[in-house]
């Protein structure tokens, strides 16, 4: 100010000069590469799962695996709760999260790859397993309800051995069981079904420990027991009678066994199905997921067993555990914790076959050079 006046063209100048140096600085600044998130690549499981927690950026979508996620916050003394995960990896992607939900067969194909729909990552990235870490819980399997599995027993024993026919053609023949799938109307591109089916076959023939498996679809009573007494500890339910129905279920409540033994037992003969015209509905779209379901289907695995069966997908407005429950479908495809809560609201489901035999959920991270 000079003789009570303002110097404008003063104070024009220094603005523009610190506008200029700002400017100058931004443009710097994003010449210098931006520092690669990520975990040392020998960093341990309990090293990265408190870092993620601490910072809250660990994900899952909340459908049903959450509970895993959650026994292995708990595992390492951290609190049960997740960020909701979006159905892609956009977050992971940019470090929205840091340790996100994956399944070996489909988002973790994403994130690695660099097909249509992939990241690109590579061996940037690596992943905790929840089978490692002994909190798995087991995911697809064959239900149906245990009115009709009682009222339709040759119907359930002749549908289940094909199933597992089928199952055991996809797992020997993954290739082929991608393309047949893709035939069905994919929702995802080929190289990604191929890269699916070789990733399912993997949970089909290998249980949460670790060892080999033969018998296509076999109930493993003890995995069972562990995802039933995960689901136990992480199911939250509002109301009142079902939690305490929750509290009650013992394996007995949520499968049968004896379905399986008989439909698969050497030399079996099955009776005439009682229902010849049935349906099983997916728990999401058409993919190398129910590979087998399809490779049965177009191998006429079902037409020898006397049955017409029709699939049908998943991810629509009424659950697979909804739809056979009220009678639209005959059978349906779940994760068994989705089913333990069904039979806690009084649905009657049953499981009469289990496919994967381990967990397919992982938690993905980023790994620093």
């Amino acid at each position: 100010m000079r003789n009570g006046n303002v110097n404008w063209n003063g104070n024009r100048n220094r603005l523009m000069a610190v506008v200029a140096l700002v400017l100058s600085l931004m443009v710097a600044l994003a010449a210098v590469p931006a520092m690669a998130a990520g975990y040392a690549p020998d960093a341990t499981a309990e090293t990265i799962v408190k870092d993620a927690a601490s910072q809250g950026k660990v994900g899952n979508w909340g459908l049903g695996n959450e509970y895993e996620v959650q026994a292995l916050l708990s595992k390492y003394g951290q609190p049960a709760t997740y960020l909701s995960q979006a159905f892609d990896m956009d977050g992971f992607d940019d470090d929205s999260i840091l340790l996100a939900s994956a399944m070996t067969y489909n988002e973790l194909g994403l994130v690695k790859n660099s097909y249509q729909g992939g990241y690109g990552y590579g061996d940037a990235v690596k992943y905790i397993d929840m089978n490692d870490e002994g909190v798995a819980m087991l995911e697809d399997n064959i239900f149906t309800t245990a009115a009709f599995a009682a009222a339709n027993p040759n119907t359930v024993k002749a549908f289940v051995a094909a199933s597992v026919k089928g199952w055991a053609y996809a797992c020997q023949n993954p290739a082929e069981a991608a393309e047949i799938v893709y035939q069905y109307g994919s929702s995802v591109s080929s190289e990604h079904q191929a890269y699916m089916a070789e990733e399912v076959k993997k949970l089909v023939e290998t249980d949460t420990q670790g060892n080999p498996v033969t018998a296509y679809g076999k109930i493993d009573d003890a995995a069972m027991q562990q995802t039933l007494d995960l689901a136990k500890t992480y199911i939250k339910l509002t109301d009142s009678v079902a939690a305490e129905k929750l509290a009650s279920l013992t394996l007995d409540d949520i499968r049968d066994s004896s379905y399986f033994d008989a439909a698969t037992a050497e030399g079996a003969v099955p009776g005439a199905p009682e229902k010849t015209d049935v349906t099983i509905q997916l728990k999401w779209l058409p993919q190398a997921q129910f590979m087998g379901y399809y490779v049965a289907l177009s191998k006429g695995y079902y037409s020898d067993a006397g049955l017409n069966v029709t699939i049908v997908p998943g991810g629509g407005d009424i659950s697979e555990t909804t739809a056979v429950y009220t009678g639209q479908v005959d059978f349906g495809v779940t994760w068994v914790s989705n089913l333990i809560a069904a039979n806690a609201g009084g649905m009657g489901l049953t499981e009469v076959a289990q496919i994967f035999q381990r967990s397919g959920l992982v938690l993905v991270y980023k790994v620093s050079e």
